[in-house]
């Protein structure tokens, strides 16, 4: 499918603005700070990839979102979305399986049974894919935040009916984090199941950050990852659950970069004004947690990032990640069938199988099992 990345030259020309020399100065300071000189060796052949951070808009859903003006997310326009497009992705970049995932806002821009129903019927969905394209689809399943009632009784249905292979949530909902005391029933449930869960970035509202003339998918995400990771550590989530697998978006947000920041907060002047109601973090244990996570190359995949992730985890917690269809502009243009080349600058080819291939498979099971059939 060779003509796939000359149909999106347009888009990419709008969001990137013809900025080549910053994109190859970027790249010079990535590999600068790498650890050790930049390999750049080749991938790995064929189709090997598994990608645990991929999106799906199923027509009735991203009609919704268009009905109540979610004309873009993050910033980004809305794109559209079919199981042909995503195939015919795949086989041009490499991708064995996509774990399918609803982005931001999920469905919690609906509300009472409309968000409940919008949640079956994305699942459901998902679900379809696989007994249609069973090599190809895995899915994480949507949940009708914050109604945690019906949220739990979805985790059911999708993993035990469904047999979906993880669940995605926001990094909030309304305003509120995931470390919040409100959701401690249904991380209890999770960390019963010993589920994996992928935690996206969701968007701000306008009144409550910033005014930069800026989508929020190039900065904002990030800093709700963050936001969302830090505070499920400070306010205990994460020792209380130890069976949750995070995977945490786009490389940990800004998370492996203030690590040592957020251990020393409690030990610094700071700490005589530290919440009661907050366990008081070291340094040692804010790394043995944050070594916990595992973190995708969703829009990471360049030596900064990925040094930076390696500063505070071990090569096993690296998932391969995409953002397809939100990364379209920012794929590889030029003829690469490699949707990460500077992931070549940091890892080898071993290296590299074992961050795209085979760490997301130890993770996901049921997929792992279709996918060797």
């Amino acid at each position: 499918m060779t003509s796939f990345p000359s149909s999106r030259q347009t888009s990419r020309r709008r969001l990137l603005g013809g900025t080549a020399a910053g994109a190859l100065g970027f790249a010079a300071l990535g590999t600068a700070i790498a650890a050790g000189p930049a390999r750049s060796q080749q991938p790995p052949s064929g189709t090997y990839r598994i990608d645990l951070h991929a999106h799906f808009l199923p027509p009735d859903y991203r009609a919704a979102l268009i009905e109540h003006g979610h004309f873009t997310i993050g910033g980004y326009p809305t794109p559209n979305w079919s199981p042909e497009e995503a195939i015919g992705f795949m086989d041009y970049y490499g991708i064995q399986a996509q774990a399918l995932s609803v982005s931001d806002p999920g469905v919690s821009f609906l509300g009472g049974q409309e968000a409940i129903d919008m949640a079956r019927y994305c699942n459901t969905y998902a679900a379809d894919l696989f007994r249609t394209h069973p090599t190809r689809f895995g899915a994480f399943a949507v949940l009708p935040m914050p109604d945690l009632a019906a949220s739990i009784a979805e985790i059911a249905f999708a993993l035990d009916t469904l047999r979906l292979d993880g669940v995605v949530l926001l990094s909030a909902y309304n305003g509120v984090y995931l470390g919040d005391p409100r959701f401690e029933p249904l991380m209890a449930e999770l960390n019963r199941r010993r589920a994996f869960v992928f935690i996206h970035p969701a968007a701000i509202a306008p009144d409550a950050k910033p005014e930069l003339p800026l989508p929020d998918f190039l900065e904002e995400f990030t800093f709700d990852t963050t936001r969302a990771a830090t505070l499920m550590m400070f306010t205990g989530v994460t020792q209380r659950y130890p069976d949750i697998r995070f995977q945490l978006a786009h490389a940990g947000g800004t998370l492996p970069f203030v690590s040592h920041r957020i251990g020393v907060a409690s030990q610094t002047v700071l700490g005589e004004l530290w919440p009661d109601t907050l366990p008081r973090p070291s340094v040692l244990d804010t790394a043995t947690q944050i070594s916990r996570f595992y973190y995708d190359t969703a829009l990471s995949g360049a030596p900064a990032a990925m040094a930076s992730v390696l500063a505070v985890t071990s090569r096993d917690h690296i998932v391969f990640g995409s953002d397809w269809p939100f990364s379209a502009a920012t794929l590889p243009q030029s003829g690469s069938h490699d949707p990460a080349p500077g992931l070549s600058d940091i890892f080898d080819a071993d290296q590299r199988m074992e961050v795209e291939h085979h760490n997301p498979l130890r993770q996901l099971p049921r997929l792992a099992e279709a996918v060797a059939t």
